[in-house]
């Protein structure tokens, strides 16, 4: 029930197929310079065990109370099978509530779903996940006295800084970090984020694919650990949130269907990966469905897959246009060869194709956003895209009236109030193409009364008559408003 260290780590290049050891930080192979995935080359030796058993381990740990257990490393097997527990950075990330919609929200969506709330880890995002890896991994080499002084770097279009900044800060003195973020591109509180976790934050001109190539050519010339999804660690991170949702549905994916923002497609890449792990052990008996959700202003994936035939295929990158997916607003998707990988393979264990890539408009994500967070959620405007995204795939076939849809709400939607605040006043950019709705718009009403002589102020507070006279004026106007009748 609790883990030892075990297994044997290793980087594979997926276009070369060459291995490499785990004692040095890399994150392209140094052969070819493609992406790697981490492996562990005794895997087979988890199929010892049954999967019955595995379920039972894993929901005897559920009652652990033992912090290197309590995240994402409750799956420390299929994780990071390698690292001692004392080296596991835990923050409280991990197992994230999976709320199931209300009635009314099923109704206007076409079907049974829940969101997975990955906006209660510690940042606010899914990225605690891969962080907590990734990080676990440098303590871990830290302590065997492979490196020292680590600089973590990381690009961003938000959540991503927040979270490295985060957990790098838990790991000082031996761990600092900086991050780029486009200038102008990230909103006041995702900024606010790394900001006061003690990072050092640079501003670049440009969008994040071009934060991207600056961080790739520091980690390619000189000592800094990478922190994108470009470092397989976090891709291994992230296959938890596959391992939760099995777990909170006891393990049963039979008419089940997840949906998840691409982006940088480090996550996606994650969800299938983890899936096919606890279908190889028999943890799971069927793969569920998977729809990446790609906005029209950033949607290479999409256009990628619009072709039929397999060998026609060809990944061409975009240039994006300003999206309220933030953090989806990707024209060149570091983790697509690991995409096109994975997905092949997961279609081929299914016997049947299992994953789809569907495009949704800004419009749809806004307004999806608003409706869900009207029903009870706290949904970022990545959820709104997954919501959008669900709809687009029911209504084109994809999805089936009785599957049951599991969606990503990425991040907090307080991260992306700002976006919400430009609805509600119609000030979008033209180039977003969105036009409020009416019935979504909301904003506070003033309440004074023009016969009253005298109202409170700061510092300036009213007693007596004046008082009772406020009071009882003011009641009456909101009663007034809200119609409501007298008792």
């Amino acid at each position: 029930m609790i883990p030892e260290p075990a297994g044997e780590l290793i980087y594979r290049c997926l276009h070369c197929d060459a291995q490499f050891g785990i004692l040095h930080l890399l994150y392209t192979c140094p052969e070819c310079g493609h992406v790697l995935l981490l492996y562990d080359a005794e895997f087979d030796r988890l199929k010892q065990i049954s999967g019955q058993t595995w379920r039972r381990i894993f929901d005897y740990r559920r009652m652990l109370n033992q912090p290197a257990l309590n995240g994402i490393y409750r799956y420390h097997e299929f994780i990071g099978p390698i690292l001692p527990l004392d080296d596991v950075v835990w923050l409280g990330e991990g197992h994230t509530p999976v709320v199931e919609a209300n009635a009314r929200m099923q109704g206007k969506a076409g079907g049974r779903f829940f969101f997975k709330n990955d906006g209660q880890n510690p940042s606010a995002s899914f990225k605690d996940r891969g962080m907590a890896s990734a990080l676990s991994y440098i303590r871990y080499l830290i302590r065997e006295g492979h490196v020292s002084d680590v600089l973590a770097v990381c690009a961003s279009t938000g959540d991503t800084s927040a979270a490295a900044a985060l957990y790098a800060s838990f790991l000082q003195p031996d761990v600092k970090s900086a991050v780029l973020l486009p200038h102008k591109r990230v909103t006041p509180q995702q900024l606010s984020q790394p900001l006061g976790s003690g990072a050092m934050v640079f501003e670049i001109p440009g969008v994040f694919d071009d934060c991207m190539k600056i961080v790739e050519h520091l980690s390619e010339n000189y000592n800094v650990a990478l922190l994108n999804s470009k470092n397989a660690w976090r891709i291994l991170g992230q296959e938890s949130y596959s391992y939760e949702i099995a777990q909170e549905f006891e393990y049963e994916m039979t008419d089940k269907v997840v949906v998840a923002p691409i982006g940088n497609a480090g996550n996606i890449t994650a969800i299938i990966s983890g899936f096919l792990k606890f279908h190889e052990i028999g943890l799971i008996d069927e793969l569920p469905k998977i729809i990446g959700v790609q906005s029209e202003h950033a949607n290479p994936v999409y256009k990628y897959y619009m072709e039929p035939d397999p060998e026609k295929r060809r990944f061409e990158p975009v240039q994006v246009k300003p999206s309220v997916a933030q953090a989806a607003m990707i024209g060149n998707p570091v983790s697509m060869p690991r995409v096109i990988r994975l997905v092949s393979e997961y279609n081929q264990r299914a016997g049947q194709q299992k994953i789809s890539v569907v495009e949704v408009s800004e419009q749809d994500i806004m307004d999806w956003q608003l409706r869900a967070n009207r029903n009870g959620h706290v949904v970022c405007t990545h959820g709104g895209e997954c919501l959008a995204g669900m709809v687009a795939a029911r209504s084109c076939g994809k999805i089936a009236a009785h599957e049951t849809v599991v969606l990503d709400s990425t991040a907090h939607a307080l991260k992306f109030s700002d976006f919400q605040q430009m609805y509600f006043e119609n000030r979008f950019p033209a180039e977003y193409g969105i036009t409020p709705r009416s019935e979504l718009i909301n904003a506070p009403e003033l309440v004074q009364p023009g016969d009253l002589e005298k109202v409170p102020q700061p510092g300036k507070h009213l007693s007596g008559q004046p008082l009772d006279a406020f009071v009882r004026r003011v009641a009456e106007e909101i009663a007034h408003r809200l119609e409501l009748k007298r008792v």
